[in-house]
């Protein structure tokens, strides 16, 4: 498919990683063609391309910069590599404000080498946020703490569910740290509805993501999200949870797949504009 004409994307923000094999002028250019108004960004490719040219592109096309991935990696023990990790939070925080999206993902971070400890892990999140938060309020950018499903926890994301993230969130002003609510990391949940509930009632929802649960997992099971509509995920079931919150904003589509990937870019994104119409809307 490359016929996005006549579908309703109002609502509709194509992440930068969905479509990772498009570069960023590409991937400009093909958003425009389509009329999809937002795109999400990741750091490493807005590096590769240049911070403030990659600012003025997405600013002359007239797109909308949802959020920013990602910072994070926050549970570190030793003293260095902390203030390493809240020095780079930093600069995620300034080049989000360059780039004019008020939102930075954050993935907290898995375990340290050889601990087994994770409250104090989530602990020493929170400890940085209390440096971080104020900082990215006065730069207009609010920090959204992302649970990735549990099998993550060990190596990349001690958070595994919506309560934990708010427990740590609602420490700080929601203006400083919320939430990020991706339907693969809390779809097998029974609770994040309730969570979501919560989360909405304190202003917290800082970004909707959506992917499809997908199985046999990949090895490595990083690259394992599957395209909206391929999975187990209800979609609009999710999308219903964070409306009845209060949530208005922009849907980002945030797809990791090796066999995506291998597809020709603006095919790929042309029909994840369409599942995104069939099975959110």
């Amino acid at each position: 498919m490359s016929d996005t004409s006549g579908l309703d994307l109002t609502r509709f923000s194509i992440n930068q990683q969905t479509v990772k094999q498009l570069s960023l002028p590409e991937l400009v250019e093909a958003c425009t063609d389509f009329g999809i108004p937002a795109v999400g960004l990741w750091r490493e490719p807005v590096q590769s391309y240049g911070l403030e040219a990659a600012a003025k592109l997405v600013r002359d096309a007239g797109l909308a910069v949802t959020t920013l991935c990602r910072g994070g990696f926050l549970t570190a023990v030793d003293p260095d590599e902390r203030a390493q990790a809240l020095a780079d939070n930093r600069r995620a925080v300034d080049e989000a404000a360059t780039l004019g999206t008020d939102t930075l993902v954050l993935v907290s971070g898995g375990l340290p080498s050889g601990s087994k400890d994770l409250h104090g892990a989530r602990e020493r999140i929170a400890d940085v946020l209390a440096e971080l938060g104020p900082y990215a309020a006065a730069n207009g950018v609010r920090l959204a703490i992302e649970p990735l499903h549990p099998m993550f926890a060990s190596d990349r994301c001690v958070v595994s569910t919506l309560k934990q993230a708010l427990d740590i969130a609602e420490r700080f002003p929601a203006e400083q740290v919320g939430v990020t609510v991706d339907t693969y990391h809390i779809w097998w949940d029974e609770d994040a509805p309730a969570q979501i509930a919560r989360a909405g009632a304190s202003g917290r929802i800082h970004t909707f993501q959506l992917a499809d649960w997908i199985t046999p997992l990949p090895a490595g099971v990083l690259n394992g999200r599957g395209q909206v509509g391929d999975g187990a995920v209800d979609m609009r079931e999710w999308k219903g949870h964070v409306e009845a919150a209060g949530y208005t904003g922009a849907i980002e589509v945030e797809l990791f797949n090796d066999e995506l990937w291998a597809r020709d870019g603006r095919e790929l994104l042309a029909e994840t504009a369409a599942r995104f119409v069939e099975h959110a809307l």
